[in-house]
């Protein structure tokens, strides 16, 4: 679904061409004076149409709406990934990396996803870390799962340049997929992210902590959403935006602080709270730590500080970097007509290796039982998180 930008309507009004009566000298008379000049011609004659039935009353509107968001994607080179996914005679299909989990993101309303790395043109070079650039199937695979929307802001967002930034953008609007936290003008920095979820409009904003130190291309500052945090006023403003041109509900996705650590940073903590302190955001969803970390409610919105990895080949590093989360939150309209969450369920996931490359499967009993711990280690199941199979 592309994205959703506000533009102004012109209505152009075309004047009813009826016929003309003629007469001799050539002269046009008007059909009505012509009607009124035959003889034996009645009112009878010339009269309308009997006016239309009314128009039904409009459906009422969707009283909920339920929504997944996972971790990041981030694809490794020359691994078990790109080689279960490499196409006889060339190109890649990442489809079957997805297959096991499909029906489960396919099932929500609005399915978000955060790609973190820039996508190369379809025959690369393609780059793995520090720097990455991705094959660009990766995003037919993510459309054709089931995902609306995804976030693009990560500190690999510049990895390729502003060209990569542009293409990348380009790709998954091809693909029906829209996206927000980088941007190809100012204009468009602007203009804010609004997805149609099953008749309610999803506001969804971005930003990221740090580029790996690569500046923001000269004299385009808007290029990625930047946040110093915990100040996120930039992604603040963008919600109020969101807001303002109609989005219901308003998801936050940051990306931030540090890696590997299953519990969010000081830092981390303010931002998000900072964030759901405003009117104008209704859930925050956490990136970059690779692992997962907890869920926690804060004034009865939520936050999932860590998704953890949806997709990557991280394990060689000895971090839990193959479990990853799905967050899904069903919002309920309440009688003023706003939305808040009334149901937070946690899908454990595990990113599956075999010899014929990867899979995204519901995790293991075991890996279930420690994704569960760590999404508890702030009271989230005494606060309504239920932690699910599927």
């Amino acid at each position: 679904m592309p994205k959703i930008r506000r533009t102004d309507v012109v209505l152009v009004l075309l004047p009813l061409m009826a016929s003309c009566s003629t007469q001799a000298d050539g002269e046009q008379v008007p059909p009505a004076a012509a009607a009124s000049a035959a003889p034996g011609t009645s009112a009878a004659a010339t009269s309308t149409s009997p006016p239309r039935p009314p128009s039904p009353p409009p459906p009422p509107p969707p009283e909920t709406v339920t929504l997944v968001a996972t971790g990041d994607v981030l694809i490794h080179q020359d691994g078990a990934l790109t080689a279960g996914a490499a196409v006889e005679g060339g190109g890649y299909d990442f489809e079957d990396v997805f297959a096991p989990v499909a029906p489960l993101i396919q099932a929500a309303d609005l399915a978000i996803c955060h790609l973190e790395a820039p996508v190369a043109p379809p025959g690369g070079p393609f780059r793995g870390y520090p720097r990455f650039v991705a094959q660009p199937q990766i995003v037919e695979a993510l459309a054709g799962a089931g995902y609306d929307v995804c976030s693009t802001a990560s500190n690999h967002s510049l990895d390729d340049g502003f060209d990569g930034l542009t293409r990348t953008l380009d790709v998954l609007e091809a693909a029906g997929v829209a996206h927000t936290g980088t941007h190809r003008s100012e204009q468009d920095s602007l203009e804010p992210t609004i997805v149609d979820a099953g008749g309610v409009h999803v506001g969804h904003v971005a930003g990221t902590f740090s580029l790996n130190g690569i500046p923001l291309p000269d004299g385009r500052p808007w290029a990625v959403d930047v946040v110093e945090v915990p100040d996120v006023e930039p992604m603040l403003a963008a919600a109020a935006r969101a807001r303002a041109a109609g989005a219901e509900i308003v998801v936050a996705s940051l990306h931030c602080c540090a890696e590997y650590d299953h519990d969010p940073t000081r830092a981390q903590e303010q931002a998000a709270r900072t964030l759901l302190a405003s009117p104008d955001v209704d859930l925050v969803l956490g990136h970059h730590a690779h692992v997962v970390q907890p869920f926690e409610e804060f004034d009865g919105e939520w936050i999932a500080y860590g998704l953890g990895n949806h997709l990557a080949e991280q394990a060689t590093l000895g971090y839990a970097t193959e479990e990853s989360v799905m967050a899904r939150f069903t919002f309920t309209r309440e009688s003023d007509g706003g939305f808040t969450v009334s149901v937070a369920e946690a899908v454990p996931l595990l990113i599956d290796r075999r010899a014929d490359g990867l899979r995204i499967v519901p995790a293991d009993p075991v890996t279930f039982d420690l994704v569960a711990g760590v999404l508890d280690r702030r009271g989230a199941t005494a606060d309504g998180l239920a932690v699910v199979p599927e």
